[in-house]
Parts: C-alpha cells; structure tokens; sequence
C-alpha cells in the first residue's frame, strides 16, 4: 500500500472531529482520508426524531469538514456494497471506524470486516463511543455485572484514556468520489409540522456541544446532586443528544468531570455515575441483546401487562392528555422539544407500565420515535428498569405517585405551567407549541378544557401492587 493510497473513515454515531482514535489513526499515516456516511437500512429505520436529528448532525459534520479543506461522502445503500464501490472508484487500501454495541450493527460490521480483509482491505474497528469496551468489565467470577453498584465500584477507579487531539491536517484524495445530496435522503420528511417545532431546541454538533460541557462544569454541576432531579430548571448536562451520535465523547465528559471532582465541586461524582450509567447501558445490551426487545429477566413473559395499543388510555398517554399533570407535560416537553426531562421520563414511564398496567414496550416504541437523544441501549434500560422486568430494576412496590413527585420537584409548578395550556389565560409560547408539533389528526386546542384523570393514582397503584404481588414467578 502506497502512502497515497487512500482510507476510508467510515463515520456512524461517532460524528465529531477530536477524541477520535479511527480518524487520528487515519490522519496520523498522512494518507488520503475519504469520510463517508452510509444511509443503510439500520439508519433507514430510525424513528422520524432520531432520523430527524441524525440528519442534522451530517449537515453540521460536512460543515466542519469543509472547514477542514475535506469533504463529507454521503452514499445509499447496503454498508459493505457501498464501501466496496467506494473502495474500487477511489483505489482505498483501508477502511476504519468506530464500534458500536448493538447486535444488528455487530452482525453488520463483523461480516464487512472479514469480508473486507478477504479483498485485501486494512479493515479497523476502534473504541470511541464508550469508555469501557463491555468485555473488559468483569465480575471477580469472570461473568459480567447485573447490578449498577459494582460496576459503578468496578469502573470508577479506572484510567480512562486522554480525549485524543483534534487532526491539525486531513489529507485529500486526488479526486473524490460521487456524493449523493443530503436534502435528497429527506431525513425530516417523517417529522412532518413538528420539524421546525423541536428545531430550536437542537443543540447541534461538536462546538455547541463542548460549550454546553464547559458552561455545565462551570455553573452547573456544583449544585448537580439536586438540580438534576428539577424539571423546571436547567440542571442537567443536557449532553444526551450529543453523546447519542457521538458529537462529543464520554471521554470528554469524564475527564471535565474528574477535573470539577479534583476541584472540589459536589455534583462532580454523581455526574460521572451517570456517565457510568450510560456505560452500564451497553455493557448490559452487550452482553444481553434481549434487553432491546424482551423481558430481561425472562420470567416476566407471564406478568398480564396491557398490549393493545389502540386502547384509549393509551392515547391519552401519548398524547398528554392523562389529566395527571406531571405526566402531561412531560409528553407534551417530549413533543415540543425531542427531549424529556430525566425525572419526567421515570414519571411518564411508571405511570404506563403500573397505574395503567401497559408494557414497557408501548413507551420504549414511542420514545424511539420522538426522542432526538435516542439511544437504543439507554431507552431499553430505562423502560425495563421503571416497569421491574430489567437489570437493577425499581422494586415492583415502587410506584412513583405524580402528585406527591410534583410536590417535591416542581413546587413552583414551573414545569407543569410552561408545558400545559388548557385553563390558563396566558399560555406560555412553549405550550401552545405543543399544538403545532402534534398530528393535526388529534384534534387539539389550547381552548380545549384540562381532562380529568383517566385513571385515580390511588386505584391504579393498588391496581398495580395486587397484579405485581399476585404474579406467579
């Protein structure tokens, strides 16, 4: 291989140009590097927000290569047909790219690796989107962990490696390959009105994403321990979007936290606990890929959860219109913005899965269709854990009452009233943004009068406890 002969960065959720080990090693041998995006069938059949986002996100990404003096690639199609085709058009001898965990991207990218390397391909894979490659975390029995705790105690005195330097130089191939245009993939075509609804609430790519790190670690997370429990204030990192398609990396994150630990700010280890969390997440998809679609803990295929998604609750659920206002205007946030508080999303879920006795898998859909952070490790874990079928679940008695959860995080009822409309005289802009970003098919109004419960909390808990405690497993 001549030192001409070209690589292929092959991007995925690894959209970022610093603490990118596959792109410095590609830098670093001083070759051509051609970046590529692949629009294959697994982004094909991301939900219209996630889709939405991730398209975003490519524009911000060739904005920043162009800076650069290089150019984003975008091709359709079959992942290995494409970069067989790309590979044979520019002469590439090698083609790198960041791991991911799922076991549809797994299956995908072991077969175009060794069918790569058949052709006298360089073919590498490298660590970037987490921390913690899964397999390197074990238990003292050899088997990996169940429970958050110790792993938390396992990782946290870990050496995470220096955020790797940003390329001073990308090396340009003599010619570029054809690029398909992305206005023509129509990556927000299923988002409909509500585009340009959540559009303003889009932090987009590496640079708004490293300001919003160090405005956090400056004025945040001192007080993160209880801030980040207040859906009313801005409390949290609020880096998900951007660590879900890799705009920033948890390395980044950990090593700014480990710095405000260092200097004494107390919200620090909780804030790299969650960071751990996420790692948590996959370690457990990895090791489990069950965790996306069923049951973890496989004995509770028998708990008689509600499945019929046409049910009417069900769409007043969807719709925030439950009449129980913690779980509305988390819905409603969800609309407007792509987003849902952490607080709102523990809310939300208790209540469809216990007070309306409806399985996890109704809102783990819903939510992969309508969060612009997205992520298919998190969202799974986060359902399982709130309805008690997961790893580390909520115990089965535990049943988030809304009311009493309202009380102690949203005292002032900021939250409540910057996302509800209905009986106010003046709606704030953000909740009569709610009825712009909705179908209109539903038919709603700001006029429309708040609903009533659709179900007492104090019957759809003892409802909930006497199916949880009757359960024969």
């Amino acid at each position: 291989m001549s030192e001409n002969t070209p690589i292929i960065m092959w991007f995925r959720r690894d959209l970022r140009l610093s603490d990118h080990s596959a792109l410095a090693a590609a830098c670093k041998t001083g070759r051509p590097v051609i970046p590529l995006f692949i629009h294959d069938d697994q982004s094909e059949a991301l939900g219209a927000a996630p889709k939405f986002r991730l398209g975003l996100a490519l524009g911000c990404l060739a904005e920043t290569l162009k800076e650069k003096g290089s150019r984003l690639i975008l091709r359709r199609g079959d992942a290995l047909e494409v970069l067989r085709d790309v590979i044979k058009g520019t002469g590439a001898g090698a083609v790198n790219w960041s791991r991911l965990y799922d076991p549809d991207a797994i299956d995908r990218d072991s077969r175009i690796k060794e069918t790569l390397k058949d052709d006298g391909i360089d073919a590498q894979s490298f660590a970037g989107h987490l921390m913690f490659e899964p397999w390197t975390v074990e238990t003292k029995t050899g088997g990996f962990y169940k429970v958050f705790t110790p792993y938390w105690k396992s990782v946290r005195g870990r050496d995470v490696a220096a955020p790797v330097a940003t390329p001073s130089d990308i090396a340009v191939p003599e010619n570029w390959p054809e690029s398909d245009a992305l206005d023509d993939w129509q990556m927000d075509a299923a988002m409909q009105r509500g585009r340009d609804i959540v559009r303003p609430f889009v932090r987009l790519g590496e640079a708004a994403a490293q300001a919003r790190l160090g405005s956090f670690i400056a004025h945040i997370v001192e007080g993160y321990d209880e801030s980040r429990d207040m859906p009313g204030e801005d409390g949290t990192s609020a880096l998900s979007e951007n660590l879900s398609l890799g705009e920033i990396s948890p390395a980044q994150c950990w090593h700014a936290g480990q710095r405000a630990m260092q200097e004494g700010k107390r919200g620090a280890e909780t804030f790299l606990k969650e960071l751990a969390w996420r790692e948590f997440a996959y370690h457990l998809m990895y090791h489990t890929p069950r965790i996306l679609d069923q049951n973890w803990r496989e004995e509770w295929q028998a708990f008689p959860w509600n499945e019929d998604e046409r049910r009417a609750e069900v769409l007043a659920w969807k719709q925030g219109r439950t009449g129980v206002p913690f779980v509305d205007a988390a819905m409603r946030e969800l609309q407007v913005t792509g987003r849902m508080h952490n607080r709102g999303r523990m809310i939300v879920a208790s209540y469809l899965t216990k007070h309306l006795m409806c399985h996890w898998r109704i809102g783990q859909k819903w939510f992969e269709e309508h969060l612009i952070d997205w992520d298919p490790a998190n969202n799974a874990m986060g359902w399982q854990w709130a309805a008690g079928s997961g790893p580390d679940a909520t115990p089965f008695f535990r049943i988030f009452n809304p009311e009493t959860q309202l009380d102690r995080f949203d005292k002032g009822r900021d939250y409540t009233r910057r996302w509800i409309a209905e009986g106010r005289a003046s709606p704030s802009k953000d909740a009569l943004a709610y009825f712009d970003a909705i179908p209109r098919r539903w038919g709603r109004s700001p006029n429309d009068d708040y609903p009533e419960p659709i179900v007492d909390l104090s019957e759809g808990r003892e409802r909930a406890l006497d199916a949880y405690r009757n359960r024969d497993f």
